[in-house]
């Protein structure tokens, strides 16, 4: 293997775990909202559930950009 494509394995690997994190943190933040919401807080409710788009957003660009390091 190349220097570049070792470092593009790295890279994919770290940004892999990065994502997993990104995922455990959307479903904790889900499960927090779900709580707030019950408690009658929707406004803040409203809030997370926004963080948790921008959590979606960013996880799929994530996922691109590791399926292109790991074709190169």
């Amino acid at each position: 293997m190349s220097r570049n494509s070792d470092s593009s394995i790295i890279t994919a690997d770290a940004l892999t775990l990065l994502l997993h994190n990104q995922h455990a943190l959307g479903a904790a933040i889900e499960e927090i909202t779900h709580w707030i919401s019950g408690a009658g807080a929707d406004t803040v409710a409203d809030n997370a559930v926004a963080a948790l788009e921008t959590l979606d957003i960013n996880a799929k660009a994530i996922a691109k950009a590791i399926m292109r390091l790991r074709q190169s």
